[in-house]
Formats: structure tokens, sequence, C-alpha cells
């Protein structure tokens, strides 16, 4: 439930529609089992989902991923970033990922 509080406090939103929109959210990438948990309880795959959507729930969302593989090293490519974004792409209005130049191959067609 941490993402919905970017919108009751950035928006002023009720409580219980930020936490329906945020249900709605980790539904589109196939997460809502985790709603309740805290960050401890996540695993690496899932946190880095939830930063990513809680970097979204701002209004015109511009999002910034700072070596990604330092966040989940078990990645051999950026597939499951793509992924994610493809399903939340209304909810920005762009992203930049940033790596050092040595991990290009891992980002194929992703970042071209």
């Amino acid at each position: 439930m941490n993402i919905a509080l970017i919108k009751q406090y950035h928006e002023n939103m009720h409580k219980d529609a930020a936490r329906q929109l945020a249900l709605d959210v980790l539904k589109r990438v196939n997460l809502e089992h985790i709603a309740l948990k805290r960050n401890p309880a996540l695993v690496p795959d899932d946190r880095f989902c939830v930063m990513l959507l809680r970097a979204a729930m701002m209004k015109d969302a511009v999002i910034v991923i700072d070596r990604p593989f330092q966040i989940v090293p078990h990645w051999k490519t950026a597939q499951y970033i793509a992924n994610v974004l493809k399903k939340i792409d209304d909810l920005y209005s762009s992203c930049h990922i940033y790596d050092y130049s040595w991990m290009e191959e891992k980002y194929g067609d992703l970042c071209r």
C-alpha cells in the first residue's frame, strides 16, 4: 500500500481511492498478492517493480532508473523492465534508464 501514499499525499486523493488505484496497478503487473507486504518481505524483482510503480504514480511522471542490475543482479536482460513499462505506459510521460556502457547488451532493443 506504499504505492497508494503517493496519490494520497501528492494529490490529496482519498485513501480508499488511492488504495484501489494501487491494487489496480499491481494487478496490471500480476503482483496484487504483495499489496499488504512490507519491503523486507519482498523478493528483489517485486521490490524493483514497486519502486517503479511508486515513481509512475506521480502526476506527469518522468521515471529515472539508475543501474537496475545493481538492484536485481540475477537478471540476464532488461526484459522484465520492458514488460512492466509496457503494462503501465499510460502512467508516465517518459522513462530514462542510466547504466554503464558495458551493460548495453543486456538492454537489447529497449534502449535503441
